[in-house]
């Protein structure tokens, strides 16, 4: 996650999280690191790379489109056209916490945010079109950080960089490593996480766009756990 200003840690922040997939024909793995332990949310867990969308990423002209149906469902029960932006995000912060490049060969047009300085030189524009929108969750209230998070998953074959190379990542998340997916849950990681993990095993031998994305909703008044179909609000899932 990119430093900046200081953070209202009452309110909740759009979020976006990079599952990358790899070997998912024979022998499935995922991309995981650690938090730090001084880190204010999640101290010590093992997870995915992921942070909060910067103001920036708005603005970012990607390289294409997110694919249908994600682009809808991600507007569900959100202000329209947030999409884009927690597309870029995902990519940032991949790039960030990882050193991986989800991009296209490219020239950017105008001046480069200062978060996407780094990812600019690579010589990539940001692509978005091989995401695949798979689970949204809210941390509960009374944690330290409350997030919207929006799960995002890649398959490794899409990326831009050698997916072994971890050179160009920051030091927010340690130990990143290729784990297999059926051992991943030894790991000290988030309840959330582990949920998640779920999800992707239920699609490593499946392409195609689920026909629907769990929403696990932390309200102040009560947990749901909804469905996003594309065509309803999450309300009335």
């Amino acid at each position: 996650m990119t430093e900046g200003s200081p953070i209202d840690k009452t309110a909740v922040r759009d979020a976006a999280t990079v599952i990358v997939l790899r070997d998912r024909a024979h022998a499935p793995r995922i991309l995981m690191g650690q938090r730090g332990a001084k880190a204010a949310f999640m101290p010590n867990k093992f997870v995915f790379p992921g942070g909060a969308v910067d103001a920036d990423d708005a603005a970012i002209a990607l390289a294409g489109a997110l694919p249908e149906p994600c682009a809808t469902r991600l507007d569900e029960g959100t202000r329209p056209g947030l999409g884009p932006a927690l597309a870029a995000a995902a990519i940032r912060e991949l790039w960030e916490e990882t050193g991986l490049v989800l991009g296209r060969p490219g020239s950017w047009q105008g001046p480069v945010p200062t978060d996407w300085a780094a990812f600019a030189a690579t010589g990539h524009v940001p692509d978005p079109t091989n995401l695949q929108f798979v689970f949204r969750a809210l941390t509960p209230p009374g944690r330290p950080r409350r997030f919207d998070a929006r799960f995002f998953l890649v398959d490794a074959d899409d990326l831009a960089s050698d997916p072994d190379d971890f050179s160009a990542a920051s030091d927010e998340l340690s130990h990143l490593q290729w784990v297999d997916l059926s051992e991943a849950r030894a790991f000290d990681m988030p309840f959330i996480t582990e949920v998640v993990l779920a999800e992707i095993q239920a699609r490593v031998d499946d392409r195609a766009a689920p026909e629907s994305v769990p929403f696990f909703r932390n309200d102040d008044e009560q947990s749901l756990f909804l469905r996003l179909r594309g065509h309803v609000m999450p309300g009335d899932a």
